[in-house]
């Protein structure tokens, strides 16, 4: 489905930091993991230097995730065709295996003890499964399956709503000064009207009307990403540039689906039973931040309730960004999977963490390897002392 052609829209490269998926993190004090992987990420062959690499490691991951989904998704990333792994329902649980995938690579062929090195993880939508999964709340092959069925219902919410109202629909980064994204905030908030629900329902109080746009995401001290109706989003880019007095700049992300708005009622509704199906381990190995409460999950019913909500809910990624690094004190933070997107995010927010111990690294690729573990060794010993117990 084609994007409407507006001169309001700035085409993305792969370079731009706003093409924003749904990055997975994990982050501690001393030894913070991020996930950068997410729905946007996804490239055919996104796998096969890591396959070239390490063989019998990603073997076994990929071999594990074709297994639970019961078809090839392996020969999808490897081969493509693009249009086919850009599927939602190939594209999440694609990216959410290969970041697995490279954790599994860290922790088997590189001797990385995630649980004793990482004291908290996060991840970006999408990436918070994966979080999940790395600090032991959830397994891989259950995530996979809810994952998987999650974004089937998500790409049929948009199908429905699609065929419904003859719109296109996506989302929208909108870049903006620092000492302006209070304004926008408020701005778009007026247009929205976000103090109502912020949809209209017909009968069976799931049809969202197409006259609707939420904030989807709040990334970082410049950047928020709207969810919805692409004309509607184009005539609020209209109105803030002649009334409102913000002129941001706007990026199409890669979706043609409303993350993270009323849209995706019934995925939300269908993540809501299907944990109720699967072993939650809580209090897990290593605690977790939530994206809509910017706050560490606090128990089983926790995950249940907030894991539903984040599928029409706004990721509040800068709030968990703030608290991570401003009241837990986080300096070290690694990224995992396909991509740089995640650590040039979060390196905007936290700058290059230069004190003693501190840094933000991005593994993303096996030829990176040796030297990312180095220099995470030298940080280690240069805290080896001043390590805390974190009470979450």
């Amino acid at each position: 489905m084609s994007c409407p052609s507006n001169e309001t829209y700035t085409q993305p490269s792969s370079s731009q930091v706003c093409l924003l998926p749904d990055p997975f993190y994990l982050k501690t004090p001393k030894w913070p993991l991020i996930h950068t992987t997410g729905h946007g990420v996804q490239r055919v062959g996104m796998a096969n230097t890591w396959i070239e690499s390490f063989p019998h490691t990603a073997a076994k991951v990929l071999d594990e995730m074709d297994s639970t989904l019961g078809f090839k998704l392996s020969s999808i990333i490897s081969d493509g065709p693009n249009s086919k792994l850009n599927m939602t329902e190939n594209a999440q649980p694609a990216v959410m295996a290969i970041s697995v995938l490279i954790l599994r690579i860290l922790e088997q062929e590189f001797g990385f003890d995630t649980k004793s090195r990482v004291d908290v993880t996060l991840g970006h939508s999408l990436g918070e499964f994966s979080a999940l999964v790395a600090g032991g709340c959830l397994e891989f092959g259950d995530a996979l399956k809810l994952v998987r069925g999650r974004a089937e219902m998500m790409a049929q919410c948009t199908r429905q709503l699609t065929e419904q109202s003859g719109e296109l629909y996506g989302m929208v980064a909108l870049v903006c000064q620092p000492e302006h994204l209070e304004g926008l905030l408020r701005t778009v908030q007026e247009f929205i009207g976000l103090e109502s629900p912020g949809i209209e329902t017909d009968r069976d109080n799931r049809v969202p009307s197409i006259q609707k746009v939420v904030v989807a995401n709040i990334n970082s001290k410049n950047q928020i990403v709207l969810s919805g109706s692409l004309d509607r989003i184009k005539i609020l880019l209209v109105q803030m540039r002649q009334f409102g007095g913000h002129d941001p700049r706007a990026v199409r992300l890669k979706s043609d689906s409303p993350f993270h708005s009323p849209a995706m009622a019934l995925a939300a509704d269908y993540v809501r039973e299907a944990v109720e199906k699967i072993n939650i381990t809580f209090p897990a190995s290593i605690p977790c931040i939530s994206n809509v409460s910017a706050l560490p999950f606090q128990s089983k019913e926790d995950i249940k309730d907030l894991l539903s909500r984040q599928c029409t809910d706004t990721v509040r990624w800068w709030d968990s960004i703030r608290y991570l690094d401003q009241e837990r004190g986080v300096r070290r933070w690694i990224g995992i999977g396909p991509g740089k997107v995640g650590r040039n995010l979060v390196g905007k927010e936290v700058g290059r963490v230069d004190t003693k111990g501190g840094g933000v690294w991005a593994v993303c690729d096996p030829r990176e390897m040796s030297e990312i573990m180095v220099a995470l060794e030298q940080t280690e010993v240069e805290t080896k002392d001043h390590r805390p117990e974190l009470a979450w």
